[in-house]
């Protein structure tokens, strides 16, 4: 028995209404482009950490890795443990020092803006290189969350996964260009609650409709529970290290990053450190428990019908049909899958547009429309870059894994390293920040898509992660640009002195 498509239609109309009137309301908050991208510096504690918690995990979480763990064992939960370490380290460390130098340096609104502001860089080359790479690699992490959207409208509804994509599309551009960024957060905001409430109560249904036993079921095979066995192989040490080192991508993520600078108050930011991390420990177990709770309460195989990355779809479908008769909820579930896909996607768009009005349109062209229509300027960027994220997803057998896992090594190549030693080394300068962006991008564009092994990347030659290599590489060029070229300004040291002295701003 499958879920009634009149329930899940009602679920998914509360929950699309819900986040338009969301929308709707913030439209009316939003008179400068600050406010359209920033909030205003207006976070609480709550709204921030979940906000950045869900614009984080994308359809990843509930899609991503929960069918690589059911295709290949919990030999792939090694990338959620580096998650886990990348996140608490990125509160505790990367948070509120990030927040107040931001203010310090002429209140940027934006992550290369920062980075201009930061190094006084006059010629604005900083800003530029730093805005394209964004634009690059939000492109593909936003065609990524499209292509989530699509495979879950697709299976829901039985459509045509083109038609989903189009449908996908549409929900997050519309109250994403309605609201700005005080909507994605508000709605981020709920959704992150849905998303974890779905990855909680579904598990823990499923294990109990199997009596608590996994490993007798057919489709458990040997090795499958065991952490140091992928696909009936043993991990390799350099999967290991691989997958541990996604870790490093959360200090240059710039949707997550922009969530720091909005907070209203370090008192505020210290209570979303605590939420944001319980959040993503309670997140990441559960989304690896699907993964391998799905292998045993499925019946059919979904790795022969290459359908792994929909396990949780399945699962909801049949958990609330079958095992419980209760089709709203299990609608309401379907929609967190949504939530979590919706989440990101709104956020990957509102930071691309960022990033082309505020740094390439008003900061580079030196373009200054009004408040108004800064406003509307932003809307169509927003536009124009989900059209090309529809075109990169466009294809039914996108990998929402693989086009995750190629963003997220880019940004946090390109901007991981920089962010760090912006904040925490004084004598970085503007042309090391330059070098380490630069060479940080391209060391993973040349891994992951030039052939350059006899037919074959790099990456599927080694099997090395791109963004272990690009954040080494980018880290040691802002080093050595930095100490063989002039040292920073004075202006700039008494900057940096100003925020290590500062406890709040």
């Amino acid at each position: 028995m499958i879920l009634s498509l009149g329930w899940i239609l009602f679920a998914f109309a509360i929950y699309f209404a819900v986040m338009i009137l969301v929308g709707v309301f913030s439209m009316k908050q939003n008179n400068s482009s600050e406010e359209f991208f920033l909030g205003g510096r207006s976070l609480g504690g709550f709204v921030a950490a979940l906000s950045a918690q869900a614009s984080d995990m994308s359809g990843w979480l509930l899609m991503g890795l929960p069918g690589s763990i059911y295709a290949f064992g919990t030999g792939q939960i090694w990338i959620a443990v580096g998650l886990f370490i990348g996140t608490v380290l990125n509160w505790l460390f990367i948070s509120s020092r990030l927040r107040r130098y931001t203010i310090v340096a002429d209140n940027a609104v934006t992550l290369p803006a920062f980075f201009e502001n930061r190094y006084h860089d006059k010629k604005r080359i900083l800003l530029l290189v730093s805005s394209f790479a964004i634009l690059i690699f939000f492109l593909v992490y936003t065609a990524s969350a499209l292509a989530s959207g699509g495979q879950l409208f697709s299976t829901v509804f039985g459509i045509d996964y083109h038609l989903a994509l189009a449908i996908s599309a549409i929900i997050i551009l519309t109250y994403t260009l309605l609201g700005g960024f005080t909507a994605v957060c508000e709605t981020d905001f709920i959704q992150g609650t849905v998303m974890l409430a779905a990855l909680i109560v579904v598990p823990i249904i499923a294990i109990v409709a199997l009596g608590g036993d996994i490993s007798s079921q057919t489709n458990v095979t040997e090795n499958f529970l065991s952490p140091f066995y992928s696909d009936g192989e043993k991990v390799g040490f350099i999967s290991i290290i691989s997958q541990l080192g996604w870790g490093l991508g959360y200090c240059g993520m710039p949707h997550i990053l922009i969530r720091f600078m909005a907070v209203k108050s370090d008192k505020e930011l210290n209570k979303a450190k605590v939420i944001g991390i319980i959040w993503v420990a309670m997140s990441l177990l559960a989304a690896c428990l699907i993964g391998i709770i799905g292998r045993a309460y499925l019946a059919d195989n979904l790795v022969e019908t290459g359908e792994q990355e929909r396990v949780f779809m399945y699962m909801i479908m049949h958990v609330f049909s079958d095992t419980v008769n209760l089709p709203f909820f299990g609608g309401i579930f379907l929609c967190g899958i949504l939530a979590a896909i919706m989440s990101t996607a709104d956020s990957q768009l509102l930071v691309t547009a960022s990033s082309v009005t505020e740094d390439i349109y008003k900061g580079f062209m030196g373009k200054k429309p009004s408040g108004e229509k800064a406003v509307w300027i932003s809307r169509v960027v927003v536009l124009v870059v989900a059209i090309l994220a529809f075109c990169i997803a466009y294809d039914p057998n996108s990998s929402i894994m693989g086009l995750v896992s190629d963003a997220w090594a880019g940004l946090g190549s390109a901007f991981g390293p920089i962010v760090l030693m912006s904040l925490y080394w004084r004598r970085t300068n503007t042309k090391g920040a330059i070098a380490g962006i630069a060479v940080g991008a391209i060391t993973v564009l040349v891994w992951d898509y030039l052939p350059l092994a006899a037919g074959s990347t790099l990456y599927e030659a080694t099997g090395l992660y791109s963004l272990i290599l690009g954040f080494a590489l980018s880290m040691i060029s802002i080093i050595v640009v930095s100490l063989l070229t002039e040292e920073p300004e004075q202006a700039i040291l008494d900057e940096f002195d100003q925020v290590k002295m500062s406890k709040n701003i």
